[in-house]
């Protein structure tokens, strides 16, 4: 019964780890509403850069930067953000990061020049750096582990891969519709609701009375930035080009650095325990994998159903909703299954299909056509990933106590932005060698445009292949290295309502 249980527990510590199952549900909305614009904004540009281009006459270089100065700044702010969450309370970063992302939104939406729209990317960054963590924290501190956590980590996964593909379509349909500028104003009454509504409903949550690790703060966002920024320059200058070798060459000397600092701290900014236990850190590495793979797959597919089927930017944003749709419905299946297969098997069951529908799309060609050459692979991925994330955030978790689920929450961030950053890099520039190798070989019969569009498809096709052994390698560390017990028996001791 119910009363005992309330009984028996501490009333101090009853609203923060136990709240109401009403408020639970209201808070987990109300995060995932701010998670969901903050992964939105790192797809739903796509469709709309070529509009962006012609109204603020950007340059190819500025263009793919009003992508990278999100990214750079997301990426290198994501572990101090974490830290700052539980040292300065979650519910106080989670508002300060949203309100500087939306206030960024406005200025992005309003930008009169491509310097102006680039700065507003930058500070987007930083505030959903400031904000993300705080979301997966929320959700660790306020769901006790067993069967809630599972359901809410399902709701996480759904917004947080689910928002990347959906992302690509209301790119399509606001660019045609309305404006590119709409990109960017669809997040400003969202924040500000969310927002008003935060103070109510989140916690306030317990801080550390510890002062925060600058040191490791430093060291962490330099080593981080000059990581993605290395993985960005890379994919369009080549990985020996000397800015390249030297942004790694800094990364290298600064991360090292903050791993010595974080031994020897105190209070690091990331406890160095939450790498010691092998199925977390396996979890890190296969999602790395994964989300390498997945952002090659939504840049290159985007161009794909664009240059070569012809599609317009509504009718490519709505190419994707099947897989989205189908993503979603996995991401809210997934704790339902956990508990009768338990975690590491529904990861090897919905890593598959990921495998074989990647291997599908390496097999495009001019010839290709959307049915059934690029749907049954969009739908074997958005099956196979929203199994898969549910059980693989679990084991990122797992064991984390409610003090360091801010820095645990940032890992799970930072290993996503790294993944996406070094994935996308490494595919791009597979793609722009063998794009570059086919068009040194003319095909007999062809006109000038036809080689074209062979060696641009030729590219994708290999970049494709290449991002089908980044999600074998995924299988491989989890059959290898994760090992999880089923939550059936943590599932049995929720209390009752």
């Amino acid at each position: 019964m119910s009363s005992p249980t309330i009984s028996q527990s501490p009333p101090a510590v009853l609203p923060d780890i136990k709240p109401a199952r009403d408020r639970r549900n209201i808070t987990l909305a109300v995060v995932l509403c701010a998670q969901l614009m903050i992964v939105l904004d790192m797809t739903v540009v796509n469709v709309a850069l070529p509009s962006m281009a012609t109204g603020l006459h950007l340059s190819a270089t500025g263009l793919s930067w009003v992508l990278n100065a999100y990214t750079l700044t997301f990426g290198g702010l994501l572990l101090l953000g974490g830290r700052a969450g539980d040292v300065l309370g979650r519910r106080t970063t989670f508002m300060a990061g949203l309100a500087l992302f939306t206030l960024a939104s406005l200025a992005g939406g309003l930008a009169t020049s491509s310097g102006m729209l680039l700065a507003a990317r930058a500070v987007q960054g930083v505030g959903g750096a400031i904000a993300a963590p705080a979301v997966l924290a929320t959700i660790v501190s306020s769901f006790p582990e067993g069967r809630e956590r599972v359901r809410a980590l399902g709701a996480f996964t759904a917004v947080a891969m689910g928002g990347a593909s959906l992302g690509l379509v209301l790119g399509g349909i606001i660019t045609q519709w309305a404006s590119w500028r709409w990109v960017f104003f669809v997040n400003v009454p969202v924040g500000i609701a969310v927002i008003a509504v935060a103070p109510r409903l989140l916690a306030r949550g317990q801080r550390l009375a510890v002062k925060l690790d600058l040191g490791g703060a430093f060291t962490s966002t330099g080593g981080m930035s000059a990581l993605v920024y290395g993985f960005i320059h890379a994919a369009s200058a080549g990985w020996a080009n000397a800015t390249t070798i030297a942004s790694f060459a800094a990364a290298a000397v600064l991360l090292g650095l903050f791993l010595f600092i974080e031994s020897r701290a105190q209070e690091p900014i990331t406890p160095l325990w939450l790498l010691r236990d092998r199925s977390r850190a396996a979890s890190y590495v296969t999602r790395l994998l994964l989300v390498g793979g997945m952002f090659g797959m939504f840049f290159f597919l985007t161009q794909f159903v664009q240059e070569v089927l012809g599609f317009s930017p509504l009718k490519a944003g709505l190419s994707f909703v099947p897989m989205t749709a189908t993503l979603l419905l996995m991401s809210r299946l997934a704790p339902r299954l956990v508990p009768r297969f338990g975690a590491k098997p529904l990861m090897v069951a919905g890593l598959l299909p990921v495998v074989v529908g990647m291997g599908w799309l390496a097999q495009v060609s001019t010839s290709t056509t959307y049915w059934p050459g690029i749907l049954v692979p969009m739908l074997l991925l958005g099956a196979g990933m929203g199994l898969a994330f549910v059980p693989l955030t679990m084991a990122s978790l797992a064991g984390v106590p409610p003090q360091d689920s801010g820095a645990a929450a940032s890992m799970v961030n930072v290993m996503q932005q790294v993944g996406g950053a070094l994935g996308l890099a490494i595919l791009v520039t597979i793609f722009g060698s063998a794009r570059r190798s086919a068009a040194a070989h003319a095909v007999p019969g062809l006109t000038v445009l036809e080689q074209a569009k062979h060696a641009l498809v030729h590219g994708m096709a290999t970049a494709y292949y290449s991002a089908a052994i980044f999600d074998a390698l995924a299988v491989l560390v989890v059959i290898a290295a994760i090992r999880m017990r089923t939550p059936r028996e943590s599932a049995e001791v929720v209390p009752a309502e």
